[in-house]
């Protein structure tokens, strides 16, 4: 039995430390790049308000960065410490990304960090710019390594299953690299990250303006990030398309969720507005919510790209539909534990030496191996994860998206035409717009974690046979340790950045 009090403590943790690490990691990605830009225009102008201009951006992205590095360590410690099976299972596919990134991504951005910082009277200004892009470049790369790990987590393919050593091993690297759930969550979650990189511009820049301080600086900032974010925020939503797009084969779950579908139907609407039904449960009559604005037909063109097509709802996916052709869990599950059991008569025979029952055990779970995990499941209802969260999260996202677009826009007319000063109602929002983008973000990956559910590998391994055999005492104990530990790194971040906000790059 698994003790189920310590499984929600370790999802609990891991969820902590994510999502504080996602507080850093979004800035790091998008602050990275603008840097660059800025120091691009220095030494294409050899303008030196330009090169003071990048200094002090530079300055807030390392502060950034050394705080993120930080609880990017421990999150991945906490493989180790709470998830071992999942790291014994499934460590020579999960390893391999997270392996290239240490030994590419992250060694080519801090190379060529110190040179960023400390080089800019010591190396010609070509080489400096060329640092500053690699530095951008390795940044977004170690992105890249990461979010192919947790793709693959999401759609597991170039892998197969070894019996012998109860292992899921690589079979096809570039399967899993160019995998088209890894590449839409590369594309979504970099340009995503931009955004939130040009509002931070944008809102340090828009305090500025209100104060009086430091305008010409202010303004050349706005136009820069304006146009960044603007051009960040249409490709997000065209690859926030995508990544749709992708769930709905792979993760028709997910999808279900996020638009609160419980009864699949053809020429199925998305829900614009809605208030989720927090008494309906999978299966009963209730209606699945309060109430809701829709717009027909458009879930069916976004899931296949065809109007008027079907989409399965979760009843469907959870009670099957053989109309359809989905199986329903239940079904799996006893597939599943057919395969558990014939995984462990291959096992004993193979230790007994009797090489005609092992063959005989080996071909009856071949015959169910693709169900395996679903032995571990309690009821086909577990299979759901929270409609609520999931629905509330993505239309956060869509919202915040769509907003940003128009606030992109209106920054860069102002600046352009040179009245951006005078609109103290859009600096006041531009400033609040980098909070706005931050929950934006973090709201991304709620659907992204909370809607798959509860497996740790999507349809192969569930998260109560992922996690370490260890006390629930020492994962709570820890649970606070770091809430405190990421608390007092995100309070010395902010009150450094304001610090250096409140000097300015005349300060540098």
């Amino acid at each position: 039995m698994f003790d189920l009090q310590m499984v929600d403590w370790a999802r609990a943790q891991f969820a902590l430390t994510a999502m504080y690490h996602w507080l850093f990691v979004p800035l790091t990605l998008g602050l990275s790049f603008l840097c660059a830009f800025f120091e691009t225009i220095y030494v294409r102008t050899g303008r030196e308000e330009w090169k003071n201009l990048t200094r002090f951006w530079m300055t807030l992205f390392g502060i950034n960065f050394a705080i993120g590095v930080a609880t990017g360590i421990i999150l991945e410690f906490e493989f180790g410490t709470n998830w071992s099976n999942y790291s014994w299972m499934v460590g020579d596919i999960f390893g391999a990304p997270l392996a290239i990134e240490g030994i590419v991504a992250f060694f080519l951005e801090a190379t060529f960090f110190a040179v960023m910082f400390f080089g800019w009277d010591r190396v010609s200004k070509n080489f400096h710019l060329f640092s500053t892009w690699m530095v951008a470049i390795g940044s977004n790369l170690s992105a890249l390594w990461i979010l192919v790990a947790n793709g693959w987590m999401q759609y597991p393919i170039g892998m197969a299953f070894n019996p012998d050593t109860v292992r899921f091993e690589m079979e096809n690297f570039w399967a899993v690299l160019f995998s088209p759930v890894a590449l839409a969550k590369f594309t979504h979650t970099t340009s995503s990250s931009f955004i939130v990189g040009s509002f931070f511009v944008i809102a340090v820049s828009s305090w500025y303006l209100l104060k009086g301080r430091h305008i010409e600086m202010a303004k050349k900032s706005i136009i820069v990030a304006s146009v960044f974010g603007l051009l960040s925020a249409t490709y997000a939503a065209w690859t926030g398309d995508e990544s749709a797009y992708s769930n709905a084969s792979t993760q028709p779950m997910k999808l279900a969720a996020y638009e609160g579908l419980y009864d699949g139907e053809k020429n199925a609407g998305i829900v614009a507005l809605g208030v989720v039904n927090p008494a309906k449960q999978p299966g009963d009559q209730q209606q699945p919510f309060l109430f809701e604005i829709k717009i027909p037909g458009l879930l069916s063109l976004l899931a296949n790209r065809e109007l008027g097509s079907f989409v399965p709802g979760i009843n469907d996916l959870v009670y099957g539909n053989e109309q359809e052709g989905i199986t329903s869990v239940a079904a799996r599950m006893e597939k599943g534990r057919e395969a558990i059991s014939d995984l462990a008569a291959y096992k004993t025979a193979k230790r007994a030496g009797d090489a005609t029952a092992a063959e005989i055990s080996l071909a009856r779970f071949n015959t169910n191996r693709d169900s395996l995990g679903y032995g571990y499941l309690e009821s086909p209802e577990q299979t759901v994860p929270s409609v609520a969260i999931t629905f509330y999260a993505f239309h956060i996202m869509v919202f915040f998206g769509t907003f940003f677009l128009l606030l992109f826009l209106l920054f860069l007319i102002f600046s352009v035409k040179d009245t951006l000063a005078g609109k103290r109602g859009l600096l006041m929002l531009g400033v609040g717009s980098f909070f706005l983008a931050m929950i934006a973000s973090q709201s991304g990956w709620v659907v992204a974690e909370v809607g798959r559910q509860p497996w740790a590998i999507q349809g192969l391994l569930p998260v109560n046979v992922a996690t370490t055999d260890i006390g629930t005492g020492s994962v709570q104990a820890t649970f606070f340790m770091f809430l405190a530990v990421f608390t007092l790194l995100l309070a010395a971040e902010i009150k450094i950045m304001l610090k250096q906000i409140k000097i300015g790059p005349e300060g540098l």
